[in-house]
Formats: C-alpha cells, sequence, structure tokens
C-alpha cells in the first residue's frame, strides 16, 4: 500500500478489506474509483487529497485504479469514472459519480465525518492583532507568556518593546531592542527604534496645543511646524504628520540639515512599505523630490 500521506493511500483488491472496510470501523473512509485515461478523474483527485488533508486524520482517502483493479470495480457495480463512494462502519454510505465542487463533496461529508479540531490560534499573530487595534496591554501580556519559552523570538521581542513604549516605559524598551540580533526583521526593528526617537523627542518639546496656537499666528513657522509632527507621531496620528512634514520639506528642505526627509524615512520604517500612507506619501516625495 504505498502512501501519499497518513490519511490517503492506494487500495488493491490483495488489502481492500483491510484497508478500507475494517478501517471504516474506525474513521469514515472516502473511496475515489479512477483511471489513467479518465480526465474529470484528475481534476477530481488533488480536490479530494485537499479535502482529505483538511480534516487532519478524521477522514481517510483510499484511491483505487479501475484499470488495475476489475475485482473491486465489479465488486461493487462500478459503471462510470469517476465514482467516489464513502464507507463507513463497514457499508457504504454515501457518494457521487462524476467531478464535483469542493462545496458539495463536504456537505456530502457533514453528516459522517467528525469536524476537524479547531487550529490553534498563533499567538504572534494574536499579539500583533491586539497591538494593531490599540490593545497594548492585552498584547504586552501575550508577548510576555511567549517570550517565556523562547526568548529569542525577534519578532516578538521588538513588538513587546513597541508595547513597553507605549506606556512610556521607553529605556526598559530601548534595552529590549539592543538585544534584538537577527536580521530577519531589519524594517520593524528599524520602525521601532523610529517610534522609540520620536517618544523621546516628544517628551522635550512643547505641548501640542502651544504649537498649534504658534501655527495659528504664523502658518510658515517651521520649528513649530516640525515639532507638531513629531508630537504628532508619538500619539499615533501619522496621516497629519506625513502631510506637515511634506509640506515642510516642500517649504525648506534644508530645514535643520534635512530633517524633515530624514524623519519622513523614519516614519516609512516604522509603519512598513506595506501601510497605505507609506505608499501615498512616498509618491508624493518622490514628485517633490523630482
Amino acid at each position: 500500500m504505498s502512501q501519499d500521506t497518513p490519511y490517503i493511500f492506494d487500495a488493491t483488491a490483495a488489502d481492500f478489506d483491510q484497508s478500507v472496510i475494517q478501517n471504516s470501523f474506525h474513521k469514515p473512509v472516502l473511496v475515489d474509483f479512477w483511471a489513467e485515461w479518465c480526465a474529470p478523474c484528475k481534476a477530481l483527485m488533488p480536490l479530494l487529497k485537499h479535502v482529505a488533508e483538511s480534516y487532519q486524520g478524521e477522514l481517510l482517502l483510499a484511491k483505487v485504479d479501475c484499470e488495475a483493479e476489475q475485482d473491486i470495480v465489479a465488486r461493487f457495480g462500478i459503471r462510470s469514472l469517476p465514482t467516489v463512494v464513502l464507507f463507513k462502519d463497514g457499508q457504504p454510505v454515501d457518494g457521487f459519480a462524476g467531478a464535483q465542487p469542493e462545496s458539495a463533496i463536504r456537505a456530502m461529508l457533514e453528516p459522517h465525518v467528525q469536524a476537524p479540531p479547531p487550529a490553534e490560534a498563533d499567538p504572534f499573530e494574536q499579539a500583533q492583532a491586539l497591538f494593531a487595534e490599540g490593545q497594548f496591554a492585552q498584547a504586552e501580556a501575550i508577548l510576555q507568556t511567549l517570550l517565556t519559552t523562547d526568548n529569542s523570538n525577534a519578532g516578538a521581542l521588538i513588538l513587546y518593546a513597541r508595547c513597553l513604549a507605549e506606556r512610556g516605559e521607553l529605556n526598559e524598551a530601548q534595552t529590549v531592542l539592543d538585544a534584538v540580533k537577527s536580521d530577519e526583521h531589519k524594517a520593524s526593528l528599524a520602525g521601532a527604534k523610529a517610534q522609540l526617537t520620536f517618544l523621546r523627542q516628544a517628551a522635550n518639546l512643547p505641548d501640542a496645543a502651544d504649537l498649534k496656537s504658534r501655527l495659528a499666528q504664523n502658518a510658515d513657522d517651521d520649528e513649530a511646524t516640525y515639532q507638531l509632527a513629531v508630537q504628532q507621531l508619538a500619539r499615533q496620528q501619522y496621516d497629519a504628520a506625513l502631510d506637515a512634514l511634506l509640506k515642510l520639506f516642500v517649504r525648506n528642505r534644508g530645514y535643520e540639515g534635512g530633517l524633515p526627509h530624514k524623519t519622513l524615512l523614519q516614519v516609512f520604517d516604522l509603519l512598513g512599505n506595506d501601510h497605505p500612507l507609506v505608499t501615498t506619501y512616498r509618491r508624493k516625495l518622490f514628485a517633490a523630490l523630482y
């Protein structure tokens, strides 16, 4: 019996009673009657394999090559190909002839096959989702648990540092980031360091309300424009900050040795290349540069 996976195998006349009939007392067995010359059979087979694998062992798939196994064909009166028969407790209980869509196959199986166990959620992905929703304390709690079992997980360390930064533990966050040695997460590491930079800068700047008051009196106040953008970055008001930095760059690209351009690039690192704001403002910055 040659095996594709533990759940998928070829069945022959010599082992059919064991591999299909006896096995079906433990787990339902789907039998695919096929032949090399049958094009619909070849189209259906990958779909049956995909469905069987999705049940993670709760369903077995036996393949019968009808050209080689005429005895089995005669035994079950198979008249057309492909024919698929579901065996349970030693008996055929359901089936179909001809190619079928995945939805129809699953609907046929549903009353007979136990659903696969739900996949456990990846804790790092959970933490990422919570962080994106602004639930920093919950994300931090998951990351702490994750890091107790794997304290070299660079992605988790970087996100943990960002959680610390969000609650003002800037020095602790810096220590965590300094411990990340992996080259695999360069962009997210650069982004986390940029966030720390903005939070540190914002702590030493005038309040946002004071800066807005200055800009109300003089919209071209470069220092107030830049400092308010940093305050907005520290508060994750990225759209407003990017808009202000780009306008400052267009108005005075040499401000403080090219600080608007440098800061725009830091924000791009912080948000990541896939962020829609980064796509938009990279294009705008390119247009302003050239």
